[in-house]
């Protein structure tokens, strides 16, 4: 089911903020165990993804279907969110954050390009016939 760019726009940011919320109510059970820092690392991933794709999606009603989310300013400025957010749980959350979140970039580059990518073709090359 697909949803249109206003509409997934509203939704990103609606969980971004429940997401921000949840972190800062459990800070202190997340800041208090070594596993449960690297939890609160992958949460602010799932929060930086969730701002960029939010960003994503109000520049696409904005400015058009073919307007690209480029890496600076916005993937910078939307990493600086996650990782602010993440920052004011722990030291560390900061540090898996930022792993986690350039994996998250990595996979949703290679899987942008796969279904948004031009496809070439190739059309054939008619030589001189040989007599």
């Amino acid at each position: 089911m697909t949803v249109s760019s206003g509409m997934s726009f509203m939704l990103s940011s609606t969980l971004s903020v429940l997401l921000f919320a949840g972190m800062q109510m459990y800070r202190q059970q997340l800041a208090a165990q070594e596993g449960m820092t690297v939890l609160g690392g992958l949460i602010g991933s799932v929060l930086f993804i969730l701002i960029l794709t939010a960003v994503g999606n109000f520049e696409s009603t904005m400015f058009g279907s073919h307007f690209q989310t480029k890496l600076f300013p916005e993937v910078v400025f939307c990493l600086g969110l996650a990782l602010f957010a993440s920052g004011l749980v722990h030291r560390v959350c900061v540090t898996t954050c930022f792993i986690f979140s350039i994996v998250a970039l990595y996979y949703i580059n290679r899987i942008s390009q796969a279904k948004h990518a031009p496809t070439a073709t190739v059309a054939p090359v008619k030589g001189k016939k040989k007599n």
